[in-house]
């Protein structure tokens, strides 16, 4: 089974038509580029796989159960929709152990996933001072705490500089190697076209191209051709 099933996904607000009949899976163990301009619909459609916006129409599903359903989510998928929601008078560290204690877990898993992230030695400072590029890594560390199979990632390299986004494209890299399955928004072409086992790309909320992503690909070019 997928580890993630789209099926005739549609999402309107008003009158606006954001995400219409859109349909794909991502398969186990895989890394998934998950592709479009800016008002594609991507966000949108990660928010309905994750439960946060109910679809209008079809069904999202991870590993064939929705969302809302598993009986742990917090170990079954881990996400990272935006680096900014963080208390700002916490620390790295008291901010995941928050989390770990809201969901029952192994007090070590704080630690190790702060060394995941190389937040090791700012495990301790408070938020407020932290660059857009830890709060990254910090939203990394959370989806992570659970140790979860799926990981869903919404522009992980925003605010990141080309360091950083060397370090991005290697942590993705170790994630897939331990074979965890991960779904990756980005406009970082270049970069996750060196990671990415198959590329899926929308279009004002349609589906305009899925397919693997081979050596021969051009990324850029495809996505420039199919998105216009």
């Amino acid at each position: 089974m997928s580890a993630i099933s789209v099926t005739h996904l549609g999402k309107s607000f008003g009158g606006v038509r954001a995400v219409e009949d859109l349909s794909f899976t991502v398969e186990r163990g895989t890394l998934t580029a998950f592709l479009g301009p800016n008002g594609a619909g991507k966000t949108t459609t990660l928010r309905m796989i994750l439960g946060l916006v109910a679809p209008s129409e079809g069904t999202a599903t991870i590993g064939g159960t929705p969302y809302r359903d598993l009986d742990r989510p917090v170990t079954t998928v881990g996400a990272v929709l935006e680096a900014t929601a963080f208390n700002p008078g916490l620390s790295a560290r008291a901010h995941l152990e928050a989390l770990r204690l809201a969901a029952g877990l192994d007090p070590a898993r704080v630690a190790y996933v702060l060394a995941q992230v190389d937040l090791t030695d700012a495990a301790d400072r408070r938020v407020r001072g932290f660059s857009l590029g830890m709060r990254q890594r910090l939203a990394l560390a959370s989806a992570l705490l659970g140790d979860p199979e799926i990981l869903i990632l919404d522009e992980p390299a925003n605010g990141l500089d080309p360091a950083g986004i060397r370090w991005l494209r290697g942590f993705l890299r170790a994630c897939t190697h331990e074979g965890r399955t991960i779904l990756v928004s980005t406009h970082v072409l270049a970069e996750i076209q060196q990671i990415a086992d198959h590329v899926i790309i929308v279009g004002a909320g349609r589906l305009t191209w899925q397919g693997p992503l081979t050596p021969e690909t051009d990324l850029e070019e495809l996505y420039m051709r199919v998105t216009g």
